[in-house]
């Protein structure tokens, strides 16, 4: 997966954000390994929401929350990349993740948008997490 996310990175960064059939709806998400507190970066498809963004940790349906879900919940304050006015901007964000019925509505959007994320659903034995990415002002 890490040449097809260098691949879509670059592509990313190019095009002033704009990927294939993906559009502009990829942020791209910076994080820090747990463990070894690498600092990483991976796209994700996303909905805007008010001034935010959502975005799903399906792994197209693996068995685990992909790396970058789990890096984000212990290290929630960070930053990421995203199409704004026409152009790319880093944003300072902090990670949520949602539960319950606010989870349930984000991840309707989701399917509405892409249906292949009930698909990866249904293949998954785990609940796919949703992310809201709030900004933060300068200073955290």
């Amino acid at each position: 997966m890490t040449e097809f996310n260098d691949r879509v990175i670059a592509e990313f960064r190019a095009n002033r954000g704009r990927v294939g059939a993906w559009g502009t709806d990829l942020v791209l998400i910076h994080h820090r390994g747990v463990r070894t507190g690498t600092s990483r970066v991976n796209p994700a498809m996303s909905l805007r929401d008010g001034d935010g963004w959502l975005v799903v940790g399906s792994a197209m349906g693996a068995p685990r929350d992909p790396a970058w879900t789990v890096n984000l919940r212990a290290h929630p304050d960070t930053e990421i990349e995203a199409v704004i006015d026409g152009g790319i901007a880093t944003v300072p964000v902090r990670a949520v993740e949602l539960a319950g019925r606010e989870r349930e509505a984000a991840f309707a959007r989701f399917v509405e948008m892409a249906p292949a994320f009930a698909a990866y659903q249904a293949k998954a034995p785990r609940l796919l997490p949703v992310i809201r990415f709030v900004r933060r002002g300068p200073g955290g």
